[in-house]
């Protein structure tokens, strides 16, 4: 495995609901340019398996190297799973629950016989009912840290379960990555993003536009668009990148729109540092943070 220190890229390609052209999709967006790519041992939501013959493809092609790629799955309670499609034996303690969905997921990342597989980052999927049961899971993730899995994640979690996982003193392994949606009726989570900057956490935002569609109408998000000739979609994906300790969430289905992504994000920020859009981009941001009651 190689060892050099995990880098999140600033968009992830979301795999949900991709369903049969799962593998079609993962395939056109590494070759698009994506390098983060976020699934599920879920297969009511996710289709793993297609995940991972994926980036199987794209490596034995040469498009990507394993060391290039982050790739981030997680372990799903039953909560949130089809009981009739499981990744593991739901009459097994927790522990074993845990250990055989781990095993399928490293088995749809396994590229090469005599590299073992690994997975970049591993997250739980939600809270369980219970903090002890949440514990469970955690302290059984905690296993597979450093070599068969790099960092650990949690996602659709409120702020009390998070400052728990960074404070007691029976965690071993700190989050490196909290994954919930961005949209209002959470006000954002400009409390929950405020703490994870603050410990270096990284704040993975998914629902990022269709839970702000007037967000992307806003006049920040349209003057940015105008100034960097980039789409809306775009610029509102840049206007949370400016946020800080943030990575979004990207699941387009359309090739044009994976390819304009990645280069927009990269035009925004190279106007961002020029000396002309540096006060505009400044301005803009500033507006935007206003908009969702950030302080500026």
């Amino acid at each position: 495995m190689d060892t050099k220190p995990v880098t999140i890229p600033k968009l992830l390609y979301g795999t949900a609901w991709k369903k049969d052209a799962t593998a079609d999709l993962v395939l056109l967006a590494l070759k698009a340019g994506f390098r983060g790519i976020d699934t599920a041992a879920q297969p009511r939501h996710y289709k793993e398996p297609l995940v991972g013959a994926a980036v199987k493809s794209a490596i034995s092609s040469g498009i990507v190297k394993r060391s290039d790629l982050f790739i981030q799955t997680k372990f799903t309670s039953i909560d949130g799973q089809d009981p009739d499609n499981l990744p593991y034996d739901l009459d097994e303690p927790l522990e074993k629950q845990v250990h055989a969905s781990v095993a399928s997921s490293l088995r749809n990342f396994a590229y090469s016989d005599s590299d073992p597989s690994y997975i970049d980052s591993l997250v739980l999927h939600s809270p369980l009912r219970t903090l002890e049961d949440t514990i469970t899971v955690w302290k059984t993730f905690e296993t597979y840290v450093p070599h068969q899995i790099r960092q650990l994640g949690i996602s659709n979690t409120p702020i009390q379960i998070v400052d728990y996982l960074c404070n007691s003193s029976d965690i071993t392994v700190r989050p490196a990555y909290v994954q919930n949606r961005f949209y209002p009726a959470t006000r954002w989570e400009r409390d929950l993003r405020a703490f994870c900057r603050e410990r270096g956490i990284v704040f993975q935002t998914f629902w990022t536009l269709s839970g702000n569609p007037h967000l992307l109408k806003s006049a920040p998000v349209q003057k940015l668009a105008t100034s960097t000739n980039v789409e809306p979609p775009v610029a509102l994906y840049a206007l949370v990148l400016g946020l800080e300790g943030t990575t979004v969430l990207d699941g387009t289905t359309n090739e044009t729109h994976m390819k304009d992504d990645l280069q927009g994000i990269e035009v925004v920020n190279d106007f961002a540092r020029s000396e002309e859009g540096r006060p505009v981009w400044s301005e803009l941001l500033g507006q935007f943070k206003k908009l969702i009651g950030e302080k500026a």
